[in-house]
């Protein structure tokens, strides 16, 4: 069985849909989530879900080998990043190789970098008028949003669509197929 630990850093609706999909599934499961705030909502559906969950400083993230540890010691097999908005450090990525993936609300190489993430990304999206959005779902390498990309789904646009608008479409995008990404990659 493959085991997965989730970082999240928010609600964790994308961090639900993936434990509910290998809740159903006899080959993976996730084993734990990683936060980097303690009252993230996240850790709520952790506890609903009856995942373990462990909060991480700044300070044991980058200075560290605490989350290493951890995730070493839970036979962890992939690391998945939904919703999580810290540079992910040297030393976890050495330590998991083309096994920690995550998912941007926009189609990379745009609208990805540092402080792109959520309703920013949106706004820059509808801000440029552009044709269409979607999500792109990449390995995490030392830089943000600039590791290979796996998968890429699109969504069109309309000169009615809002950030929040958009922000639906995504979440449709989200839900349908990072899990499955997620299983054809393991």
């Amino acid at each position: 069985m493959k085991r997965i630990a989730i970082f999240a850093s928010g609600s964790g609706t994308n961090f639900q849909q993936i434990c509910e999909y290998f809740n159903k599934n006899k080959h993976a499961t996730v084993e734990v989530l990683i936060v980097n705030k303690k009252n993230a909502y996240v850790r709520e559906r952790a506890k609903n879900l009856g995942i373990e969950d462990y909060y991480f400083t700044q300070e044991d993230f980058y200075n560290s080998n605490k989350i290493v540890d951890l995730l070493q010691s839970k036979g962890i097999d992939m690391v998945v990043l939904a919703g999580f908005l810290w540079l992910v450090p040297a030393n976890i990525i050495a330590a998991f190789p083309n096994k920690i993936v995550n998912i941007h609300p926009a189609l990379l190489p745009n609208y990805g970098g540092k402080g792109m993430y959520g309703h920013h990304v949106h706004e820059a999206v509808i801000a440029a008028r552009e044709p269409k959005s979607g999500i792109t779902i990449h390995y995490v390498n030392e830089m943000y949003d600039s590791g290979d990309i796996i998968f890429q789904a699109e969504c069109q646009l309309t000169e009615q669509d809002t950030v929040e608008t958009l922000e639906e479409k995504i979440h449709l995008l989200e839900k349908e197929h990072f899990p499955k990404v997620i299983d054809s990659i393991l």
